[in-house]
């Protein structure tokens, strides 16, 4: 056998837990904060959140919120139902532009729930969304993917498939994601089946709707329902879907639909504002908060009108821009003050919520990246973030999805989770015994404290190299994003896929063949 083939064979039985070579996989794979098949359970967050705001602070926001709310009005566009709904609930339509009585929206939120289990077809796979949970969840949404031969080049659906199988893999991420890439070779009015039902057989954790026509999200509950019985679904949520805000202070026709379709099937809905400051909102952080809340509350508070007690995240993107190009820029001061702000607002109305992940603007994985990745992750975190979209992945300001990237974020957000559980206060972690064996002036190497815990004592990195200068010549002077590209081809050549119901998968494919044969190809 080949020391390729042997490495195969290692991550393999490593997934299935047998034989001695499994054994050992499982030990460093404990020690670097897990491998392949060694799962880690959406983060319980033992640690305090960060708050920039205090009450006062708070309750300005809130009050200049709900003058935008009352005075300028929210845009629902296109949409004659949703403004028939806010008329009967008291607001004040005048054309598409709705106006908002103080106390409103805040009265429509008292029945969305502040935490709901989004069900995996894997139960053990399911997340917990709100509370002191958070989950973490790959890129969403770019064009386009830097490959592991370094091209950068429109994606197809055999990429969308392996960052499935990757995030799937992958121990610190907790969901599956929605849109992973775009998968450009497949029709623009078929893909999202594809998407959707690759999903659901290359892996077995949580995932995210189409919310790219109405039609889309109704064939994404269809699949959803084949998957897990009409009953379920009508009662339980198997789906968390992003809704967007068309900043400034729009809600458009499309997310408008999407959002119906999954709040009157129970399903949840990330209400987000889609920010770059000073283009879609004020260059000020409060200003920007002022318009992330109103935005927040008119969508959010919507969905309540379709469906009483349907999920709903509080969601922020928000990025600065460079004032001298126009472009996005990530891993800067402003953002993270709006995401630890509208954290607190998100608190206050008792509604889970979604920011940030592993933002950057660098068009490769380099230094760039990593500081701009690392500074918008560590807000996230610390600002108590539910659901974290673009945990792993992103690049160039997310048009790139990047398998290098990828790998290296993951062993970021291992490091995070172990953070997250803060300090052991057990009685292992006093270490006393250590302590009072070790006593003056000797070390800890040998004591049968450290030998006990060795193995899981500190987060090991599979990226980083810690070695000496002459074993990193020896094996080859290879960077970060070399050491991640060999893992990302491990890892794809030793995926083996998750069960899936042979009737189950057999009814998928033939929703998807009469679905797809229904229409003719359209690439707009």
């Amino acid at each position: 056998m080949s020391e390729h083939a042997a490495v195969d064979q290692e991550a393999s039985n490593a997934r299935r837990g047998r034989g001695a070579s499994g054994g050992a996989a499982a030990r460093r794979a404990a020690r670097s904060g897990g491998g392949p098949g060694t799962q880690l359970t959406y983060i319980k967050r033992k640690i305090n959140v960060y708050e920039v705001l205090d009450e006062e602070g708070l309750a300005l926001i809130e009050k200049n919120t709900d003058t935008v709310l009352e005075e300028i009005g929210i845009i629902f566009r296109d949409d004659a139902e949703a403004l028939q709904l806010w008329k009967e609930a008291g607001a004040d339509v005048k054309g598409e532009r709705v106006h908002f009585p103080k106390g409103l929206c805040r009265s429509l939120l008292k029945t969305a729930p502040s935490v709901y289990t989004q069900h995996a077809r894997n139960s053990e796979r399911s997340v917990q969304i709100g509370g002191n949970a958070t989950v973490f969840a790959p890129v969403y949404g770019p064009p386009f993917v830097r490959d592991l031969d370094g091209v950068r080049r429109y994606a197809t659906i055999e990429d969308f498939q392996n960052f499935v199988k990757l995030a799937y893999m992958a121990p610190s991420i907790h969901h599956s994601g929605g849109t992973v890439c775009e998968p450009v070779d497949v029709p623009v009015n078929k893909r999202h089946l594809d998407m959707i039902y690759s999903h659901i057989k290359y892996s077995d954790k949580p995932f995210m709707g189409s919310v790219t026509a109405p039609e889309r999200a109704e064939d994404t509950v269809a699949m959803a329902k084949i998957v897990f019985g009409d009953d379920f679904v009508e009662n339980n949520t198997v789906l968390t879907s992003l809704i967007n805000a068309n900043s400034p202070m729009v809600f458009d026709e499309t997310m408008l639909g999407a959002l119906k379709v999954y709040a009157r099937h129970n399903q949840a809905c990330i209400v987000t504002p889609f920010i770059l400051a000073g283009a879609m909102s004020p260059v000020t952080v409060a200003g920007t908060l002022t318009q992330v809340l109103a935005e927040v509350l008119a969508g959010a508070s919507f969905t309540q009108l379709i469906r009483p007690g349907a999920p709903v995240l509080f969601g922020t993107f928000a990025s600065s821009i460079s004032m001298q190009s126009g472009a996005p820029t990530f891993g800067t001061p402003e953002p993270s003050l709006v995401s630890y702000g509208a954290a607190q607002l998100a608190r206050r109305l008792g509604l889970p919520f979604r920011t940030g992940g592993s933002l950057c603007a660098s068009k490769v994985p380099d230094a760039q990246a990593a500081y701009e990745s690392a500074n918008t992750l560590n807000s996230t975190i610390l600002a108590g973030t539910n659901f974290v979209l673009h945990s792993a992945g992103w690049l160039e300001g997310g048009l790139a999805s990047c398998y290098e990237k990828f790998m290296m974020d993951i062993d970021q957000l291992g490091m995070t989770q172990k953070f997250s559980e803060g300090v052991d206060l057990s009685e292992n972690g006093q270490a006393m015994d250590a302590i009072r064996q070790v006593g003056p002036g000797s070390h800890y190497l040998g004591c049968d404290h450290t030998q006990a815990n060795f193995q899981t004592a500190f987060y090991r990195s599979n990226i980083a190299d810690n070695n000496s200068y002459e074993q990193w010549l020896a094996e080859g002077e290879k960077t970060a994003p070399q050491r991640a590209n060999e893992l990302a081809r491990r890892w794809l050549e030793s995926y083996e896929a998750p069960y899936l119901d042979p009737s189950i998968d057999e009814a998928l494919k033939d929703f998807i063949a009469k679905k797809k044969g229904s229409m003719p190809d359209a690439f707009t």
